[in-house]
């Protein structure tokens, strides 16, 4: 669904009204928290989506890491999961096997316990997790935090979509598109840990409204304005050649420029390659976190340290009337 259309669903809703919520959709949080007791807040989030890759087994490691990290990025932990399957009923049920298998295994990998889920028939295989964590009250990270004078980060490169659909295309190989794929099943639990240990203000994970829709959502919530740095965003090797053919790009590219680019300024001096990428929707993506200026080296440090990412990409400031994001 596009970033208009589900605005336009949300804005109809009515106002939830909880002493105990923490994060709901008011804000656009990748997750709901609620406080259920003084020392324990309970996060849900759930997600699917079709496959983006062949192979089933890495179809539901990807799948895993995606529905998980809403929980990372509200720095929480992630405790127990629940399939969401859609299958159709000619396909080889081997194929179900391995995707849930690949997905299992990410759940292992994060600690995290399958108590369930419900199927459907379908046209089309689509499968996800819905996804319970716990957290702190006290140490929620909410993307409605960030403050004027802090850096942002970023952990993770951009231009999955992009190179996935050239991938789905046949216009790249498997082996080209590596480097992406390794970073669409790789957790974002490290880097959620690092962030909550460091305190930082506030995140967001980059999935699918891609870098500039979640940094909007962000700057909203949060009533700044957003200065993104073009040459520091990092980039996946493969997706900015592909990011010049139209063939190569996903749907949303274009359904994000429609809806956000009121908002945004950007440099015209910034090739369209890169416009596209930062339009691009992500799967599994890294977190956006918006630190104190005097807490960034220690954040990036860690971060590091841990073999996690860390790229400086912008900074907050005051709330601009004319433009929510600068790109430069």
């Amino acid at each position: 669904m596009t970033a208009k259309s589900l605005m336009q669903v949300l804005h109809h809703l009515p106002d939830v009204k909880d002493e105990n919520l923490i994060a709901g959709i008011d804000t656009a949080s990748d997750a709901g928290v609620y406080k259920i007791s003084e020392d324990t807040a309970v996060v849900n989030t759930v997600d699917f989506f079709p496959p983006i890759v062949d192979d089933p087994y890495l179809f539901g490691q990807i799948a895993a890491a995606n529905a998980l990290s809403d929980v990372y990025a509200m720095g929480g932990m992630p405790k127990l999961a629940m399939n969401i399957v859609c299958f159709p009923p000619d396909l080889d049920l081997s194929i179900l096997e391995e995707i849930i298998k690949g997905s299992l295994d990410k759940l292992k990998e994060a600690g995290v316990i399958l108590i369930g889920g419900h199927s459907i028939e379908d046209k089309e295989v689509k499968y996800g997790l819905s996804v319970t964590g716990f957290v702190h009250p006290d140490k929620v990270v909410k993307n409605s935090g960030a403050k004027s004078g802090d850096v942002l980060v970023l952990t993770k490169p951009i231009g999955v979509g992009i190179i996935t659909s050239a991938l789905k295309n046949r216009n790249i190989s498997e082996s080209d598109a590596d480097e992406s794929i390794i970073s669409m099943k790789t957790l974002n639990n490290i880097s959620s840990k690092i962030m909550v240990e460091t305190g930082v203000n506030a995140c967001t994970d980059i999935t699918g409204f891609g870098l500039i829709g979640h940094a909007v959502e962000m700057a909203d919530a949060s009533d700044v304005s957003i200065v993104l740095k073009s040459k520091s965003i990092p980039v996946f090797n493969a997706a900015m050649k592909l990011a010049k053919k139209r063939s190569n790009l996903p749907k949303s590219v274009a359904d994000g420029k429609g809806y956000f680019k009121e908002r945004v300024l950007m440099d015209k001096k910034i090739k369209n390659e890169l416009v596209n990428i930062l339009y691009n929707p992500e799967t599994s993506g890294g977190l956006l976190i918006s630190v104190p200026k005097g807490k960034k080296g220690e954040l990036m440090d860690k971060l590091k340290a841990r073999g996690s990412s860390a790229y400086e990409v912008g900074e907050v400031v005051k709330r601009n009337n004319e433009w929510v994001i600068c790109v430069r």
